[in-house]
This record gives C-alpha cells, sequence and structure tokens, in this order.
C-alpha cells in the first residue's frame, strides 16, 4: 500500500473530469484502490478559492463550495489532512527553490515530507525539493 498526497492542480482535473490532463501512471496511482490519497487543507482551501472564482468547471455532483468538499471524500476517497505546527516547522526549515514563490506549494510541500508522503502534482517546481526529503510523482500532461 502507498500514501500519496495530492497537489491542488490533480484535485481539479478530478472534480472538473478533466482526465486528459492526468497521465496514465497518475491514473494507475488515483485509481489503485490499494492505495491512500490525501491531500493537505492548504491545498483543499486553493480548491475553494479556485471555485469561488468560477476557475472550476461545475460539475453536476457538487452545487457549492460545500459539496465540493464533500464530493472529494465520498466520491474520490481522499482525506483531507489538515496543516499544524508540525508542518509550520517543516515550512521553516525548507529551502525554497530560487524563483519558486508560492507560498501554498510550500506549505503542500512541507505536509508531504512531514507525513513522508509522495506528493502527486504537475509543478515541476516540486522536483527541486526532492534533496529536502520530498518523494515526488510528476504528472506530465
Amino acid at each position: 500500500m502507498e500514501r500519496y498526497l495530492l497537489d491542488t492542480n490533480i484535485l481539479v482535473f478530478m472534480v472538473s473530469g478533466e482526465s486528459d490532463n492526468i497521465s496514465k501512471d497518475v491514473q494507475h496511482i488515483l485509481y489503485d484502490l490499494n492505495n491512500q490519497l490525501y491531500t493537505s487543507s492548504v491545498a483543499v482551501a486553493e480548491l475553494l478559492q479556485l471555485y469561488r472564482l468560477n476557475k472550476i468547471q461545475q460539475k453536476e455532483k457538487f452545487k457549492n463550495a460545500s459539496e465540493l468538499v464533500a464530493v472529494l471524500e465520498a466520491d474520490f476517497y481522499i482525506t483531507i489532512l489538515p496543516f499544524s505546527k508540525e508542518h509550520i516547522s517543516t515550512l521553516a526549515k525548507l529551502n525554497i527553490a530560487a524563483g519558486h514563490n508560492d507560498p501554498s506549494d510550500h506549505s503542500i510541500i512541507s505536509h508531504a515530507i512531514t507525513e513522508k508522503l509522495t506528493l502527486v502534482s504537475s509543478d515541476k517546481q516540486f522536483e527541486n525539493y526532492t534533496k529536502q526529503k520530498l518523494k515526488f510523482a510528476f504528472n506530465k500532461r
């Protein structure tokens, strides 16, 4: 059994039904029932903001932000992990890659490192953190 932390972009593709933006390798991760899927509360906050800005194609499965969160858990079997003081401690020690200025990304990376989860994302910047004990699965679109 493997454990994975899903980045915001993967969540967007899943809830929008944009499976063509998910590589075959990542689809195998997402739909293998032996894997445990998680996401950070930080990623969910980003997802809700994208929803409120109408940047997520609204699907019939959810009619509001609360239903969107429920869909993550009920339909996709994703456990939402809270961002805690322990994660902040990792974040404080994180060496930020040059030109990578997204604080939400830094928090999500720190969450994955702390929990020893493989982070799944389409963001190539995350490769810069593998030397800091980030396990990373790249979604090549």
